[in-house]
């Protein structure tokens, strides 16, 4: 039976409870929002004793299901003041799920200077005092697997997440237990920091999958759901080859490729930080293509790049990263920002928010443009907490006001990621809109907008965008609580089975009788929940606004501005009656 573990740092009580009615039925997204809706008062310090971290599986967890077994942390976010989910691949969620745990519930605050460790297996839960605080995360677990062995998973934060950077992630490990999966967004490493704990480790000794009502329309429907993402070229083989960097020269051909600090939508070197070339310099170097970060993984999307001397450098940056530290801040070096990838794994700070706050610190003079010795040392200068190092570390709007930069990509506190919203303007609506702040998974509209994935919508014009960008927030919303790598929408959009399979998943699961609308009724019930929670922090329909360079600016090569309107915006979640 599924049951909740919360943690209290300040008693050091851990204690396993059943799942409270309200929450039945909920998992990953839905439940790490629907807890910290109730759970959490919104006007609480992000950093302080009333906000709470939870960890959260999806709903398919543990099961047979491809790509299934991703994990949803949740808290009030330290970056946009808002409500914050932010989900990571790895080992961590399949095991809780295994251990049948649907959420860890961490509350309240060790004393200041105290560092815990929490100890998850089959029935036992206990924290522990740490002796990893001060390391990053390549040494905390190695620390640990001396200790607790490999056949154990671990959840850590670096020293940014025990400075309380704003840019903080939290780490989770792969299948060979290398820290390199992360909850990225929203200072999540931070809250975990603010309470003291240093790690968690998960021993999956004793799990088992999950029981199914109907295991055998389960495993028709598993496999189904499987043919669709081998049926589908890019979650068969695009990503697989050439991973999310394959991004890079189709974003540079469209004009959507931010290039300098959102100045240009094309990058003269991009063929230099592109997925072609890192494919083919991975095959030189005897790396690894096509590595999947967590068991069940079909898409294998994360490979492993070695450094020119054939020694683990680091997995292969994603498209956002290449693009932060790339084209945005100027350097055509791949090895120089791999080099910046592994640190930002290491120290655990979010690769978007710091690699955009690199380049706007360049916009303000604080680095030199282009300079990848200067932005190396400052990534070292995060880890020794600097002044300039913790500047950096809490992302892009500290950023832009210590540096005094008028251009600053941001949207509630958290900054856009890779696409130009004025050449993808489905992307532009859901940055705007999105509860999270500025987030491009959470309504991927690069989909129709560039890949004609789902359809086609032309990324130029502003018809079609809102009402883009409002199918996918809602879809997306219950993928996340599925437990599904957001790559799957590839299949989901393009294959008619993909979605009927995930939702006859679920009834095989757990016996229920959904169907492809109930799919939608959770997304919109999601994000309703969270909107609610933002309001109820003041965070107003006023905050659903781009940057004003966006729409006052012409972007080349297509000299196109963001002419979405305002007013147009606030319809994007037409179903939800503001109030004032």
């Amino acid at each position: 039976m599924f049951r909740f573990l919360r943690v209290n740092m300040a008693t050091k009580t851990c204690v396993f409870e059943e799942i409270p009615q309200e929450y039945a039925g909920l998992g990953g997204r839905a439940l790490t929002s629907a807890i910290v809706a109730r759970e959490v008062p919104p006007t609480c310090t992000p950093i302080g004793p009333h906000n709470k971290l939870v960890f959260a599986p999806g709903l398919l967890g543990a099961t047979n299901s491809p790509n299934a077994n991703r994990i949803s942390v949740g808290c009030k976010s330290p970056l946009t003041e808002g409500i914050k989910e932010s989900n990571a691949g790895g080992q961590p969620g399949g095991h809780l799920a295994r251990l049948a745990i649907l959420a860890v519930i961490v509350e309240d605050m060790a004393e200041e200077g105290q560092w815990w460790q929490l100890e998850v297996s089959k029935d036992h839960a206990k924290l522990v005092p740490s002796e990893t605080a001060g390391l990053n995360n390549f040494d905390t677990v190695a620390k640990l697997v001396e200790k607790y062995g490999s056949d154990c998973s671990y959840v850590t934060i670096g020293r940014a997440g025990e400075f309380k950077l704003t840019a903080a992630s939290i780490a989770f490990t792969d299948r060979e237990l290398r820290p390199m999966r992360h909850a990225g967004r929203g200072g999540v490493g931070a809250v975990m920091g603010s309470k003291g704990l240093k790690a968690i480790i998960v021993n999956p000794e004793g799990g088992k999958n999950q029981p199914l009502v109907d295991e055998a329309a389960f495993r028709d429907a598993s496999k189904r759901f499987a043919k669709a993402l081998a049926e589908h070229p890019i979650t068969s083989k695009g990503l697989a080859e050439y991973g999310t960097a394959v991004l890079v020269n189709i974003l540079h051909e469209a004009g959507g490729l931010p290039t300098a600090n959102f100045t240009v939508g094309r990058f003269d070197k991009h063929e230099a930080v592109s997925g072609e070339l890192l494919n083919q310099v991975t095959k030189e170097r005897g790396g690894t293509v096509a590595h999947g970060c967590m068991s069940g993984c079909m898409i294998r999307c994360s490979g492993i790049l070695p450094d020119k001397k054939g020694k683990f450098q680091s997995k292969w940056p994603e498209y956002e990263t290449l693009w932060a530290f790339g084209p945005h801040s100027g350097i055509g070096d791949l090895d120089a920002i791999s080099q910046y990838d592994y640190l930002c794994d290491d120290i655990g700070v979010d690769t978007i928010d710091v690699g955009v706050a690199m380049g706007v610190a360049m916009a303000g003079g604080g680095i030199p443009y282009g300079d990848a010795k200067a932005v190396l040392a400052a990534m070292h200068a995060i880890s020794e907490g600097t002044p300039l190092g913790r500047i950096i570390g809490c992302g892009t709007a500290t950023t832009g006001r210590v540096f005094g930069v008028r251009r600053v990509p941001t949207v509630k506190g958290q900054s856009l990621p890779a696409y130009d919203p004025r050449a993808v303007k489905g992307q532009g609506v859901t940055y705007a809109t999105s509860p999270m702040g500025a987030d491009h998974t959470a309504g991927y509209a690069v989909t129709a907008n560039i890949l004609s994935s789902g359809g086609t919508v032309d990324p130029l014009k502003k018809e079609g965008q809102i009402e883009l960008s409002r199918n996918l927030q809602v879809a997306t919303a219950s993928v996340d609580s599925v437990g599904l790598c957001l790559f799957t929408a590839f299949a989901i959009l393009d294959v008619p089975d993909a979605l009927p399979a995930i939702v006859d998943m679920l009834n095989a699961k757990f016996g229920w009788q959904l169907t492809g609308d109930d799919v939608v009724t959770l997304g919109q019930r999601i994000l309703s929940t969270e909107i609610d929670f933002n309001r109820r922090a003041g965070i107003t329909q006023a905050a659903d606004v781009l940057p004003d360079f966006f729409t006052d600016e012409k972007l080349p090569p297509h000299n196109t501005t963001f002419d979405i309107t305002h007013d147009e915006l606030k319809t994007v979640f037409n179903w939800i009656e503001e109030k004032g």
